[in-house]
């Protein structure tokens, strides 16, 4: 396994891979690797001849600084677990310096309403940092796939976007959401829990399963005022939002439609660490 810190040295290691003229892959990360990162380099694995993993912890994403200073940062243990993992694997683990240059600010980005729902309704300027570090990577990488987690669905439909827009080079490829065995979908940020808040979580995806039940002969709003009375009952878990959307625009569900697919959102906070979540409905 090769380990690159800046990009002249990877672009100078996958000069040599393309001239093999093999399919490349890559899963971006900001490290605090797990399983769900595991499952998405994997079938990676089975689609490509290589595949880069990038461990970045990007700056611009974060609108809570605190968070961002509180994100577990587990290199060593990463680069142990990859090794162990598959010599197909190509780690780009960049400075700050080598993303951004002198300037450390995300661009503005335009995903067609994409970045006003959900997540970007309560993280502002979130999106903007994911789309500048994402089109940075692809930039740098050049990857034929990338593979991204159904997890943060959201980020999944704004990255196809940015492809889209900028004519990108690279097939954006989704892949299910790894969940531990009690259901709680695999987060990095999993590892900052409580032992009382970890033993609650999987209720999260318990209700999910419950409110897609509910979709099939409840309204919108009957399954979201379901939901908030779930966790009204909860004292180690806090809703913040819940929302059945259309899976395309992600815009609110208003009446049903048999030709759209709809998908439930929400984010819970467990004490003062926050977790997102989602299931297809239909």
């Amino acid at each position: 396994m090769i380990i690159c810190h800046k990009r002249e040295e990877l672009r100078r290691v996958l000069d040599g891979f393309r001239l093999k003229k093999q399919s490349l892959g890559f899963v971006p990360t900001m490290g605090a690797l797990h399983q769900g990162h595991l499952s998405l380099i994997d079938q990676g694995l089975q689609e490509n001849a290589l595949m880069v993993v990038s461990i970045f912890v990007n700056p611009t994403q974060f609108d809570n600084a605190t968070d961002l200073i509180k994100y577990p940062r587990t290199f060593e243990h990463d680069i142990e677990l990859l090794q162990s993992f598959s010599e197909r694997i190509v780690v780009y683990a960049p400075t700050v310096e080598d993303i951004y240059g002198d300037t450390i600010a995300a661009k503005a980005f335009d995903f067609d309403g994409l970045e006003y729902q959900m997540e970007g309704k309560f993280r502002k300027g979130h999106f903007d940092g994911v789309g500048t570090v994402v089109k940075r990577l692809f930039e740098i990488v050049q990857p034929d796939y990338a593979y991204f987690g159904e997890k943060d669905f959201q980020q999944l439909r704004i990255i196809q976007k940015l492809v889209e827009k900028y004519d990108l080079n690279v097939q954006v490829v989704g892949c299910d959401i790894f969940r531990a065995g009690d259901g709680l979908a695999m987060s990095s940020r999993n590892q900052r829990l409580s032992e009382a808040h970890r033993a609650a979580a999987p209720f999260i995806y318990q209700t999910l399963i419950a409110a897609k039940l509910r979709f099939g002969t409840e309204n919108a709003k009957e399954v979201t005022e379901w939901v908030g009375a779930q966790f009204d009952k909860q004292a180690l878990l806090e809703l913040e939002y819940f929302i059945i959307a259309d899976e395309n625009t992600l815009l609110p569900l208003e009446t049903k439609e048999n030709t759209k697919s709809y998908r439930a959102f929400i984010a819970v906070f467990a004490g003062e660490i926050r977790l997102i979540d989602n299931i297809a409905l239909n």
